[in-house]
């Protein structure tokens, strides 16, 4: 199994570490070249706007979309899925990739120093909570039918979805050690959670 991970801007580093810690061959993309043969991809948390106009600058933006529209299974965290989302509601010149029927917000919770971590029950992970990290992170305004809410906050704002063979976390699962949420993107890949 081979998965990208764009590498344009970001926390694509941590992410490729946590892949290799699996035991995945993961490699950075930032050509339009580099993207093929993946069987998934990675669009890291950074800065939305910033990783928006590099993808526009090397290419990336409309092969990324074909792949993806095509079957390529593609996880989004905190800026990516602001990236991947169908809507944003404060768009500030990002336009989304229309990959998962969701709306969302930037800066959801404020600037950096409203940052925080919170433990969240995820089933799909399994009992034992996951410590999510919220870094300027951005939250699930609206959703359509046919998208699985996967994580909440206490207070009920959704801050992980998954549809079909897209999944997104508002969070940053490559700082911690919990391999789990990226063990779920490579089940997704194998095909061994349902679309």
């Amino acid at each position: 199994m081979k998965i990208g991970v764009l590498a344009a801007q970001g926390a694509f580093v941590e992410h490729i570490a946590i892949l290799t810690k699996l035991g995945v061959e993961a490699s950075p993309v930032r050509l339009p070249a580099q993207l093929a043969g993946l069987d998934g991809l990675i669009i890291p948390g950074g800065e939305s706007t910033s990783i928006t106009k590099l993808m526009d600058s090397y290419n990336l933006t409309e092969e990324i979309r074909r792949l993806a529209k095509s079957g390529l299974p593609v996880f989004g965290t905190c800026a990516g899925m602001i990236i991947i989302s169908g809507r944003l509601l404060d768009g500030n010149g990002v336009r989304p990739l229309g990959l998962i029927d969701i709306g969302v917000r930037r800066n959801a919770f404020g600037r950096q120093r409203e940052s925080f971590e919170e433990e969240l029950p995820i089933l799909a992970l399994g009992a034992e909570p996951f410590h999510a990290v919220f870094i300027r992170a951005p939250f699930i305004v609206e959703f359509d039918k046919g998208v699985e809410i996967l994580a909440k906050l206490p207070d009920g704002t959704a801050v992980a979805a998954r549809q079909g063979k897209t999944l997104v976390s508002a969070f940053h699962p490559e700082l911690t050690s919990d391999t789990r949420f990226h063990r779920y993107f490579l089940d997704m890949v194998e095909g061994k959670k349902p679309d």
